[in-house]
């Protein structure tokens, strides 16, 4: 097919240019301001009003009861599993599709993934397809999960909000309780997005957010936990600051800590961001209708739009092309012509890392990783 007609859509909706990143980021309101605040004050590093502000603004935002803040999404994710109760040598039921801190965080910890197909409506973890593989694999003891072949223990699972896009939580809850199972929701990509009405990464013992620099609201480089139970969300709080008990000026640790507290200076950015971040939603949405509609008149490209009573915050818009043929032409192409595309990631399963890890299939994975490209998202304003 034409692939320019795609590329000089991208252009125009962009407002043209010679190049059209993926994904930037806007800062549009207070930033400079709360930067500056910090600098005058010295108050730069873990300890400030802004780091408290902005777990606090996190929270009310999400609906959670507390929020913890970290230096990335990948040590909120580790924090997250160990504090679930995984430990060295468990199974943690996740997706091949995702990016690869997702099994970098429950490496950490010495965990081991077990990948579990997708659904086609999410590109998320399927809760059919995790029944599927637990109903084959998989038996109680003692009010704990088993892998009947390992061995080992299946202490939790780890869904991802691909692009933003809610898995099937209802359904994965109830799946994951049946069989005694911790869900923990990699939701990195999906602040603003809702499932039901409730946003993501409130479903499970605790969720996980990315603020890195392509995502819809950043601080440069950070991550937060979200917990529905208060006292283990100060516990959180706590290990991710050296386990220093409080105290005016002695140091005194109580557990192995960690160095994972974020800096005021990245949390100034953040609750500059988070005061923008509806419109920076809409602002993709918005963008996500047009691509919608543009793409309903181009053969072998469909747009990739969300689930069923979800509201998808659209970090990364995707097409889904005819083949794999098609996606590495129109990959070539777009890039070659100042329009940054990118294939999904690389899938787990297929990295040295984690060649060797038990898989279902993935036939929808696959289906995906051969077709899917991701087009220039970033919000306009």
């Amino acid at each position: 097919m034409e692939f320019k007609i795609i590329t000089d859509f991208i252009r125009e909706w962009y407002g043209g240019g010679d190049f059209i990143p993926l994904s930037v980021p806007v800062f549009a309101g207070n930033e400079k301001k709360y930067l500056n605040e910090c600098i005058d004050t010295t108050f730069v590093s873990s300890v400030g009003k802004f780091v408290d502000r902005f777990e606090e603004d996190i929270a009310r935002f999400t609906g959670c009861k507390r929020a913890v803040v970290c230096v990335s999404g990948t040590n909120a994710l580790h924090i997250s599993l160990m504090l679930a109760g995984v430990e060295r040598g468990d199974e943690v039921l996740t997706q091949a599709l995702t990016f690869i801190a997702t099994c970098n965080a429950l490496s950490y910890i010495g965990a081991v993934p077990v990948f579990i197909d997708v659904d086609r409506d999410t590109m998320g973890l399927s809760p059919a397809a995790v029944r599927n593989w637990l109903e084959k694999n998989a038996e109680i003891k003692d009010n704990q999960c088993f892998n009947k072949n390992t061995q080992r223990r299946v202490k939790a699972c780890v869904p991802m909000h691909t692009f933003g896009h809610p898995v099937h939580l209802d359904e994965l809850v109830a799946v994951c309780n049946e069989y005694h199972i911790e869900l923990v929701e990699d939701a990195a990509e999906s602040i603003g997005s809702l499932y039901k009405g409730k946003h993501t990464g409130t479903f499970g013992k605790i969720g996980a957010l990315s603020f890195n620099g392509n995502k819809t609201i950043t601080t440069g480089g950070g991550g937060m936990m979200l917990f529905n139970d208060e006292k283990l969300g100060a516990y959180a709080k706590h290990i991710t600051t050296q386990a220093k008990i409080p105290h005016r000026w002695e140091f005194r640790h109580d557990h192995i800590g960690y160095n994972y507290r974020m800096p005021n200076i990245n949390a100034a950015l953040g609750c500059a961001q988070l005061e923008n971040i509806d419109k920076y939603i809409e602002s993709k949405r918005q963008t996500a209708a047009a691509y919608k509609e543009f793409f309903k008149n181009v053969p072998d490209v469909e747009f990739f739009s969300e689930p069923d009573g979800c509201r998808s915050n659209y970090w990364l818009n995707a097409i889904i092309l005819k083949d794999k043929d098609m996606q590495q032409e129109f990959l070539q192409f777009s890039n070659d012509n100042g329009i940054m595309t990118r294939p999904i990631w690389e899938l787990m399963n297929r990295l040295p890392m984690f060649e060797n890890c038990e898989n279902d299939g993935l036939e929808n994975t696959i289906y995906f990783a051969d077709r899917v490209v991701n087009i220039p998202s970033s919000v306009k304003i």
